[in-house]
């Protein structure tokens, strides 16, 4: 099996340096239940390698290939995120990963039975993280379930799909809304989760903001 290059003392420092600074901004502003992850896509191994030594445990790829590449080399502790689009023909590669806490990416009921059916077929123990992902700013080239439609797709989870645990709703919002405070893709995200908890009783966390605009989701 490949080996992981062993990371250089410098850039294990400066990626140790990295996440302190950001945990001490999630403690700063009196969060005990955000969960950071860190985004690796494109990084070496090496990297995230580093990430894991400073404590980092939980990392989100885009691509189904590189995760799964990624995954067989470092530790089995890691718990990956599988945060790009999703596609039907990737829930069997994406259910072969043990270690897969999450993905992200729900943007319809029937995509949800398929990752459900690999999952499960897989013969994998526990139940698999998902997100709905939610257009909360209505572009058309983005992906996510339309906010009228997300009660049904998290209904359809609940009933439907056994080996699926529902975590919660996602949103990657608009890069007009990512410059605006209050964020409205932040706004509309926190008020469905709201009304959700209503219609269905359960609660959901959610999955928001980014390097630029995570102390403001904390705020909210």
């Amino acid at each position: 099996m490949e080996s992981v290059e062993t990371p250089t003392s410098q850039r294990t420092a400066e990626i140790a340096h990295n996440l302190s600074e950001i945990n001490a901004a999630v403690k700063g502003n009196q969060t005990t239940s955000a969960r950071l992850v860190a985004v690796s896509k494109y990084k070496p191994a090496s990297d995230i390698l580093a990430a894991y030594t400073a404590g980092q445990r939980h990392f989100g790829e885009n691509y189904v290939q590189e995760l799964c590449e990624k995954a067989v080399l470092l530790p089995s502790d890691i718990n990956w995120h599988f945060i790009g689009r999703l596609q039907s023909n990737k829930c069997k590669a994406l259910a072969a990963i043990p270690n897969l806490w999450a993905v992200e990416t729900i943007d319809s009921a029937a995509k949800a039975r398929k990752l459900n059916d690999a999952w499960t077929s897989a013969g994998n123990q526990g139940l698999l993280g998902v997100f709905v992902q939610v257009n909360t700013s209505n572009e058309e080239n983005k992906g996510g379930v339309e906010k009228c439609d997300v009660e049904g797709v998290v209904k359809e989870i609940i009933a439907s799909c056994a080996g699926l645990c529902l975590k919660g709703l996602m949103t990657i919002g608009s890069i007009e809304g990512s410059n605006r405070r209050p964020n409205p893709d932040f706004l509309a995200l926190v008020a469905l989760r709201d009304e959700l908890k209503q219609s269905t009783g359960v609660d959901l966390e959610l999955s928001m903001g980014m390097s630029d605009d995570f102390v403001h989701a904390l705020e909210l």
